[in-house]
């Protein structure tokens, strides 16, 4: 008596999976874990919170060395682990954040410029990486300038040059560097660190379980088909909505009450920001899987793909919550 409940089951989790493009049990416990030590760190100081985003970030730096090697693009990646790393300890804990971050992401520009210039690869595991990555690039199907999928290999071309390296180099440090910066930068100022790191972190995690819900459950009309099929204009909607509700339960949660009323609006408008811009981070990371020819940054989070995968709305969202909240005075 018990198969066939087993039986009906596991088509409609194969169909969620479907529909999400992720395993969803996986990528709900994944999900959960990481809830619970990005708040742990919050709740026990700033200073975890930041070390915490020096690790994500340093996993996502690798990552990305990884997906440019694929195409034959390299980038020093022991300049960018110290110098990223030293930049967000220098504008933690210098006396002129906004001045540190500056000089320490131009600083990194330069060195990895120089770096970039005369780099080769030579690390046998990265080769492993690179294999493993293009063995399972070479049996995705390939897409048509019309957007229909079509069987053969993906249209990656792979180049090897001076300039090329330096290019994906700056990139990567404007990518990962600079706007790792400006996740850590909020708990600097305004005296709400807690609250400043929920809305940089957590914000953009909603908006991608909003995208994620709503896209699944009433997605009709295609967002963006060419770079993600999955993502939807209900799904940008449902982000937006939601994103909305979170950044009210934080404030309400967060900041003093006799402050609610004056500041509700800014809720409102982080949400609503915040579910555009997580919608264009995960577009922009499409966009760049799809140009290599890859399916995911990395493998580091079961259900996620990589730490990339995860964290794209919220680095691409990072500069405009900063901004908001620098500009508003919380």
């Amino acid at each position: 008596m018990k198969q066939p409940q087993q039986d009906q089951t596991s088509p409609t989790l194969d169909t969620i999976n479907t529909r999400t493009g992720r395993n969803m049990p996986q990528a709900i416990a994944t999900g959960v874990l990481l809830v619970v030590v990005i708040l742990g760190c919050l709740l026990v100081k700033p200073d975890a919170f930041m070390l915490l985003i020096v690790c994500f970030m340093s996993l996502g730096l690798w990552e990305l060395r990884v997906d440019f090697a694929t195409a034959g693009l390299d980038i020093p990646i022991l300049a960018l682990w110290v110098c990223s790393a030293g930049t967000i300890l220098a504008m933690f804990y210098g006396r002129d954040h906004v001045l540190w971050m500056v000089a320490g992401v131009f600083l990194t520009a330069v060195i990895v410029t120089i770096c970039a210039s005369f780099q080769h690869r030579g690390s046998r595991r990265l080769e492993r990486a690179v294999a493993s990555k293009l063995n399972f690039a070479d049996s995705l199907p390939n897409q048509s300038e019309s957007g229909s999928i079509t069987e053969g290999n993906p249209p990656v071309v792979r180049v090897n040059s001076r300039y090329a390296n330096v290019s994906v180099s700056l990139l990567t440090v404007v990518y990962i560097t600079f706007l790792a910066n400006l996740i850590v930068l909020p708990t600097t100022f305004g005296g709400h660190p807690v609250a400043h790191g929920l809305i940089s972190v957590f914000l953009p995690a909603v908006s991608d379980i909003g995208g994620l819900a709503f896209g699944a459950w009433l997605g009709k009309h295609k967002l963006s088909p060419r770079i993600s099929p999955k993502k939807s204009v209900e799904g940008l909607l449902g982000s937006m909505g939601l994103c909305i509700i979170a950044a009210g339960a934080i404030f309400a949660c967060t900041y003093p009450r006799q402050e609610w009323a004056q500041i509700w609006w800014v809720a409102v408008l982080l949400g609503a920001m915040v579910g555009i811009t997580g919608t264009f981070g995960d577009l922009s990371a499409s966009l760049i899987k799809r140009d290599l020819g890859i399916k995911d940054m990395g493998h580091l989070l079961k259900g996620h793909g990589g730490v990339l995968d995860r964290v794209d709305s919220i680095l691409m969202s990072a500069p405009f919550i900063a901004g908001l909240l620098w500009v508003t005075g919380l």
